[in-house]
């Protein structure tokens, strides 16, 4: 079966852990690492690691399928693509066991389908094995970022083979279930759910804080500095940006670094000669940086035990619509402030439009809220006292 493997150190024209796709004998399947190369080194065209990992991830169970099947990528036609497709909304994920969501679907089968128009361009093939349909779309939809724009005013040519799938706007957590949740936490995991819920950050940059990252406060006083700047280097697209916990919660994470963190690592030395911390802020019992699948699973547990939906991202829609709220109030009195562009830039999106969805969330869930603001800048990150 085909197979992904990582590239070593020591090859200057290769990035050290590039994901390349080799086949059941171990060759490499050419198309494939070209295009993800191309993805990875070529100036304006360049995506994060993690994107080239994860279109990997999605050619890989392509290329496996056509390989159990005995096909050849170049021969294949829209027939074959939507019988992949279809097992895929069939049968569970071999590695969670559970359905794969339309959304996901759509996703692999989009990576696949540009990988195929690449490969006509490049001269792999001659056709397509798939079709476009015009759709007409409104001017306030949101169009697919596959979908190839039209010349026509409105128009959009949509790939055949997605699925219809149920616009799903994020809810925010009401400040009971924030409770219910942070209840079944324990640090450093508690303390990362703060970081999430009062910043907004994801995974990758949860887990990517470093202990010099956290700034000192005792010059500072929380009346005049509520927030504080933090910059972050490690993020989504690997672009720089700042996000401005409360005091409070900075305060906290001082305090976590002298009465948990800074002992744990003392424990260790003694008990291991050769140990030596990583930079991370947040670190397991073991000494070792968090990982992201780890507090996945950790937050995917508490989530269940508090018997409340949803998961560690959540937390970033709630800050997302709890910030905009806030920014909307203050914009009534400061009229030149945009609080949907300074919401984009505190999440680190691209794309404004990925920051317009939060706007309809807040009209939908605007009592729950109003509570939640208080709950984020008041209860949640106690001062101590």
């Amino acid at each position: 079966m085909a197979r992904i493997i990582k590239a070593a150190m020591g090859y200057a024209a290769i990035p050290a852990g590039f994901p390349i796709l080799v086949s059941e004998r171990m060759a490499i399947i050419e198309p494939a690492f070209a295009w993800l190369m191309e993805l990875a080194t070529i100036p304006g065209r360049t995506h994060a690691a993690e994107t080239i990992r994860t279109y990997c991830e999605h050619l890989h169970d392509w290329f496996d399928s056509l390989e159990q099947s005995g096909l050849d990528w170049r021969a294949v036609s829209e027939a074959e693509i939507a019988a992949w497709r279809n097992r895929m909304l069939s049968q569970p994920s071999p590695h969670t066991k559970r359905p794969y969501a339309r959304s996901t679907v759509n996703d692999r089968v989009r990576t696949v389908c540009r990988f195929y128009v690449w490969a006509q361009g490049r001269g792999w093939i001659e056709a397509l094995p798939f079709h476009f349909v015009d759709v007409r779309v409104g001017p306030g939809r949101r169009q697919s970022f596959l979908a190839h724009v039209d010349a026509r005013p409105g128009v959009v040519a949509a790939n055949i083979l997605t699925v219809a799938e149920q616009e799903r706007l994020p809810r925010p957590l009401r400040v009971d279930q924030l409770r219910r949740v942070f209840a079944q936490l324990e640090m450093p995991y508690r303390l990362m759910a703060e970081w999430a819920l009062a910043t907004g950050l994801r995974r990758k940059e949860l887990c990517g804080l470093a202990v010099f990252q956290v700034p000192e406060t005792a010059h500072l006083d929380d009346e005049d500095h509520p927030l504080v700047g933090v910059p972050l280097t490690i993020t989504k697209g690997d672009k720089p940006r700042t996000i401005y916990p409360p005091i409070r919660l900075v305060d906290r994470t001082q305090r976590y670094i002298d009465e948990v963190r800074t002992p744990q690592v003392r424990a260790l030395r003694r008990q291991r000669s050769g140990y030596r911390p990583p930079s991370a802020l947040f670190l397991n019992r073991q000494g070792n940086a968090v990982r992201k699948s780890r507090l996945t699973a950790v937050f995917a547990e508490a989530f269940r035990a508090a018997g409340v939906t949803g998961s560690l991202h959540w937390l970033r829609h709630t800050f997302a619509m709890t910030m905009l709220v806030r920014l909307q109030r203050q914009a009534s009195i400061t009229p030149d402030l945009n609080p949907l562009k300074i919401v984009q830039v505190l999440l680190g999106h691209s794309s404004i439009q990925s920051t317009a969805i939060y706007l309809r969330c807040v009209e939908l869930n605007a009592r729950e809220l109003a509570d939640s603001i208080d709950y984020l800048y008041g209860e949640l990150i106690p001062d101590g006292r």
